[in-house]
């Protein structure tokens, strides 16, 4: 007979999996977040339904605040364009290096010409637009599913009504929770490990913003915070936002930025191996292999996923005991 134990293992694997071949793994990574999110915020409150607001606040500011910026870039774009336009003709000039435009306007025919003439233009474009709002659909069922399992977390809620009291059902229900229950421990020791990355690097970004005084520091800063929670590419997008608010002001401060940056963008690649391997006590190399792989297989929520895995490997078989075979045991009693 099936124990209830390897079901609930073959129920998370099977979960783990599915995601990553059915590119499930970014709502999987929102019903994570928003339960830690709701979590910790239930931590200061100590109740739920103030948690639950202030996340529904929480994240309805960022929402707003990615539309504002987005609407923000759109009607920068003419003069950012008219400012660093003749800067970067002027260098190419020096250069003997000729550009297909010399103003906005140009350069907007140069990019309409360009993708007039990309047969699967059109159909790429139908497929990210697709792939957005599949995404935006499973990200919202993913934060009411938190919401739902962070009021009520059992599997088996009328288990009081079944004839029969120790059924298997129940018993699979109980091991599934504690499966699930253990692999979000693991998932919140890599995010707070993650937190202390990003707030390494929102006070290193901040002190360049403040130095240059950059516009809407605050909320750049807060926007930086904010993108270091995903590994790498969170802080490449918060690097481009704010080299684009830096092209508003100059070309030379936009490039400052950018080295700047970069060179923070490269320290947290240390970072991201040595404070989330010291954590989840791993080496360095293998929470880098870990990383690549998990890259590889997922994409980006893979960055999050692979070091969450092998701490909840590592976890899972520091309590399974082999016994010791007899010669091994003749060796130690010598």
């Amino acid at each position: 007979m099936i124990t209830p134990v390897r079901v609930s293992y073959a129920v998370l694997a099977a979960t783990i999996i599915l995601a990553g071949v059915l590119h499930l793994s970014a709502p999987l990574l929102v019903v994570l977040f928003s339960y830690f999110a709701l979590r910790q915020l239930y931590s200061l409150t100590r109740r739920k339904w103030l948690a639950l607001t202030l996340f529904v606040i929480a994240v309805a500011g960022i929402a707003a605040a990615g539309v504002y910026f987005t609407r923000a870039a759109i009607l920068a774009l003419p003069d950012v364009a008219d400012t660093s336009i003749p800067s970067a003709s002027a260098w190419a000039q020096k250069r003997s290096i000729e550009l297909p435009f010399t103003d906005f306007e140009s350069l907007r025919q140069v990019v309409v010409s360009t993708l007039g003439e990309e047969a699967n233009y059109l159909r790429n474009v139908a497929n990210v637009a697709k792939a957005t709002t599949t995404n935006l659909v499973f990200s919202i069922l993913g934060i009411v599913a938190a919401a739902s399992l962070f009021f009520k977390t059992g599997l088996d809620p009328y288990r009081g009504t079944h004839r029969v009291k120790n059924n298997l059902y129940s018993i699979c229900c109980d091991q599934v929770s504690r499966r699930f229950r253990d692999f979000y421990r693991s998932f919140a020791t890599v995010m707070g490990a993650q937190i202390t990355i990003s707030l390494i690097n929102t006070a290193l970004t901040a002190m360049f913003l403040l130095a240059v005084r950059m516009p809407h520091a605050s909320l750049l800063i807060a926007l930086t915070f904010l993108c270091g929670l995903v590994p790498i590419v969170g802080n490449l997008v918060s690097n481009t936002i704010i080299v684009f608010v830096a092209l508003t002001m100059s070309v030379k401060l936009a490039i400052s930025a950018l080295v700047f940056l970069i060179m923070i963008h490269k320290l947290e690649y240390l970072l991201n191996s040595k404070i989330i391997g010291d954590r989840i006590r791993n080496p360095v190399w293998l929470t880098l292999i870990a990383l690549i792989l998990g890259e590889r297989l997922m994409g980006i929520p893979g960055l999050i996923l692979a070091p969450v895995v092998l701490n909840y490997l590592r976890v899972e078989m520091l309590t399974v005991e082999v016994p010791a075979r007899r010669e091994e045991v003749e060796v130690l009693s010598r």
